[in-house]
């Protein structure tokens, strides 16, 4: 094997133990920002083909974790912007897929997270979910801690008038 396919060899593999160790949580994540399993899993598979074009950057950065959110967050609110992404292809809708096993309680939270505006979203789910700090998710968002810490907020406040006005039992 020649040096260079060694070296390709070896970036491969890095790539794939990376993604490996992080992909249940970037599923989950995509899940909670769009809510819908499938339309999370398209959109993250996009984010995988483009982190390994450029992997020989990505695995440069000090936060590769923090790049890989950046872009999913990124091409989660591209999508929404992009006309197409509303056109139904098919007369019937496919079944979609729910996370198996969910307490009730997190089900109602999952559908209360969905009435939340995407933005507020977003920052609910990268502090809350994520564990990221103000600073973190500005810099995930590319807006201030300011902005992060009122729409954090207005989503919690959000949240919270959706999940009085649900029903007990769901």
């Amino acid at each position: 094997m020649t040096t260079s396919g060694r070296r390709r060899a070896e970036a491969d593999a890095e790539y794939t133990d990376f993604v490996r160790g992080r992909m249940r949580q970037w599923r989950r994540t995509a899940y909670l920002m769009c809510g819908d399993w499938d339309r999370g899993d398209d959109i993250l598979q996009r984010v995988l083909t483009e982190l390994y074009r450029n992997w020989a950057r990505a695995r440069q950065a000090e936060h590769a974790d923090a790049l890989v959110r950046t872009m999913l967050l990124r091409r989660l609110l591209d999508e929404r912007r992009l006309r197409w992404s509303r056109v139904m292809l098919s007369a019937a809708l496919p079944e979609r897929r729910t996370e198996p096993a969910d307490p009730t309680e997190r089900l109602t939270l999952i559908t209360a997270l969905r009435k939340v505006p995407p933005r507020q979203r977003a920052v609910l789910v990268l502090r809350y979910f994520q564990d990221l700090s103000v600073e973190d998710t500005a810099r995930a968002l590319g807006c201030s801690a300011g902005t992060v810490k009122s729409q954090a907020a207005k989503g919690l406040a959000t949240l919270r008038a959706v999940l009085d006005t649900a029903p007990v039992g769901r």
